[in-house]
């Protein structure tokens, strides 16, 4: 068993106030809450503030990706909101990087917190095949998936997101000390929605998941409280 709550859920939700109102309903039985694009551009900040008053991880996920240089000063940006957790896509390459992880460490000593976790995206779940061909890439999703983990650990990168289909083949290859971060997880009744590669809660940390970000089974509950804690309690962290 973990020996942290290992729970972060997706605010998924449209409204910073609908957000935090979930956020305090849920938080005595997870282990923090994930941020996104939609929710941070329409008042993320606010929202992060809420849970870090609520005492709960944060996981800003913005997948940055942008000259090294820039992205540098948005991860320094968010290391100052005192998350737990960011995410940068792996395709920026090394030099993108290593400055991303200097950047939150710099910053996070001047403030004289804990540097967040860089974690690396290597491909969107909406990526196939056909896709990645597109854009000129020839590997298969699971090698592109591999060759972009292998490199971003190399240059610097403390954890990954990858999803269920990646995670064993992650976990095996890579040190023990990287993080996984590992959404589509649901439990055995509930609907997929838009997650193509899913995994059980208990299934997906024995695979050595770190972390599981779950959305619908618990914002999407006739109970969401009720949900979290079930869920909680099948991981013997409640």
């Amino acid at each position: 068993m973990p020996a942290e709550n290992p729970i972060l859920v997706a605010l998924d939700v449209p409204t910073p106030t609908q957000a935090i109102d979930l956020a305090r309903q849920v938080a005595p039985y997870v282990g923090g809450f994930k941020v996104g694009l939609e929710l941070f551009t329409s008042g993320g900040s606010e929202v992060v503030a809420a849970i870090r008053e609520l005492g709960s991880e944060v996981f800003l996920d913005l997948k940055f990706h942008d000259i090294p240089n820039t992205v540098a000063k948005a991860v320094a940006n968010a290391t100052r909101l005192k998350v737990q957790w960011m995410t940068i896509h792996c395709a920026g390459g090394p030099d993108m990087i290593q400055a991303a992880v200097a950047s939150a460490r710099e910053n996070a000593a001047a403030l004289g917190i804990h540097p967040p976790v860089i974690l690396g995206v290597t491909v969107l779940t909406s990526m196939d095949q056909a896709q990645l061909k597109a854009i000129g890439v020839g590997n298969d999703v699971e090698d592109q998936v591999a060759a972009l983990a292998s490199m971003a650990v190399s240059a610097g990168l403390e954890g990954l997101v990858c999803s269920p289909l990646e995670l064993e083949r992650l976990r095996r290859s890579l040190p023990k000390t990287i993080a996984l971060v590992t959404p589509g997880i649901r439990a055995a009744t509930d609907a997929l929605g838009d997650q193509k590669r899913v995994m059980g809660p208990q299934e997906a940390v024995a695979g050595g998941a770190t972390r599981l970000v779950m959305g619908r089974p618990i914002y999407a509950a006739s109970d969401p409280a009720l949900a979290a804690k079930t869920i909680a309690q099948s991981l013997g962290v409640a």
